[in-house]
């Protein structure tokens, strides 16, 4: 019997829309993908929402992935806002499967420049029953450690627990911790992928 849905934000309760944050500040699609892979495509990116370095560390990994683009990493990651997009279906939506007396616990790998600089389209936080964000841990998906983290932390037997994510890899890694788990398309697919395992 399923007690606790324990769901991933980027892309799932919340967009993280990148593309159209550099789009926005006017940048060609070839500069996109540029700022795309010194950032969040790079491994420095994971090092980001780990929250062990401090941001300026941070931005110099950035740097140093593509020096060429040093004065547009500094200008453009300056303030974040708008990397992340409000899903209006997210407050209601927990408030429904809490209702039903769900647990319902969030594990995301999340910088504290994004938490902080986009909270007004993270509004669905405070309705949560708790959670882990990678930053405040120091520990990221898909690493073995978050897993048992969160099953410990909130006293949870894994097969009670049913997590979705939008990354195929950090579901698998869920699944070896004995956490039934699913990739996260959309909302619709994720209601019936829930009903699977007995969540109505």
């Amino acid at each position: 019997m399923i007690r606790t849905i324990i769901s991933d934000i980027g892309n799932v309760l919340s967009g993280f829309t990148w593309y159209d944050f550099y789009k926005s500040k006017g940048y060609s699609e070839e500069m996109v993908e540029r700022l795309a892979k010194a950032t969040v495509k790079s491994d420095a990116w994971k090092e980001y929402d780990r929250g062990v370095l401090s941001e300026e560390e941070i931005l110099n990994r950035f740097i140093a992935n593509d020096p060429e683009l040093e004065e547009d990493l500094y200008k453009t990651l300056a303030n974040v806002r708008g990397i992340m997009e409000r899903y209006d279906y997210a407050i209601p939506w927990i408030e429904e499967l809490k209702a039903k007396g769900y647990q319902f616990l969030v594990l995301s790998n999340f910088s504290r420049k994004v938490l902080r600089e986009c909270w007004s389209d993270l509004d669905f936080l405070p309705y949560v029953d708790g959670g882990i964000l990678s930053c405040q841990d120091k520990l990221i998906k898909p690493m073995p450690e978050i897993y048992s983290l969160i099953l410990s932390r909130y006293h949870l037997k894994p097969e009670e627990c049913v997590f979705m994510d939008d990354i195929l890899e950090n579901v698998e890694a869920a699944r070896r911790a004995g956490i039934n788990a699913f990739v996260f398309e959309n909302q619709e697919q994720a209601k019936q992928m829930l009903r699977t395992f007995g969540v109505e």
